[in-house]
């Protein structure tokens, strides 16, 4: 198997990546407590464990996709789950997205350092040339959070998936370069330097 394809464990100081495996879905089950956590996942909030387990499945059954929980350090509870998607070695490219996060460990820090991990391993370990999240036009707490870490807008993919509902969705296309990759990797590594001693 490509290293591409590989999910190795990824740790910093407030998360680590461990790869999904059926393990996890008990403490998956704990971090989705949220509605709102979900308002904008193509799937709906697990509420019982033999929903957690199928979730896991859904994530481990995604073509070019690798899946990883994440998991608090303070806590050493699963927070929530994140992939690299779309992955094209010959393109040097992934998409990182389908991720959610436990409502209590929001502005914690961890989905920043989670972001950091992926990206380190993209451009350092990989050599990603590009790397891509999508968004929905409507998820404008998610476009922010793209932003902050160093994404550029691209555009809009319009029509670009049907959402659980049934409505299509709009698609926003965000993307960091490996040219740019040096200087967000300092702004993220100042940021978590700040929330660390905040």
């Amino acid at each position: 198997m490509s290293e591409w394809f590989e999910t190795p464990g990824l740790a910093g100081d407030l998360v680590r990546l461990e790869p999904l495996e059926p393990r996890h879905a008990p403490g998956l089950l704990a971090a989705s407590d949220d509605d709102e956590v979900f308002t904008w996942q193509l799937f709906h909030r697990p509420t019982t464990l033999p929903e957690a387990e199928a979730l896991v499945e859904l994530y481990l059954g995604r073509p070019h996709t690798c899946a990883w929980v994440q998991v608090d350090q303070r806590s050493n509870q699963v927070a929530g789950l994140t992939t690299y998607y779309d992955i094209d070695a010959s393109r040097r490219t992934v998409a990182i997205g389908a991720t959610w996060l436990g409502r209590r460990f929001w502005r914690t820090g961890v989905n920043t350092e989670a972001k950091l991990l992926l990206l380190r391993r993209a451009f350092d370990q990989l050599g990603c040339a590009r790397v891509v999240w999508h968004v929905d036009i409507k998820n404008e707490r998610s476009q922010a959070a793209v932003t902050r870490i160093g994404g550029v807008r691209e555009g809009v993919l319009r029509k670009h998936i049907i959402r659980r509902d049934g409505s299509w969705r709009d698609t926003v296309l965000f993307s960091m370069i490996d040219d740019e990759w040096p200087a967000a990797r300092d702004q993220l590594e100042q940021r978590l330097r700040r929330e660390g001693a905040s």
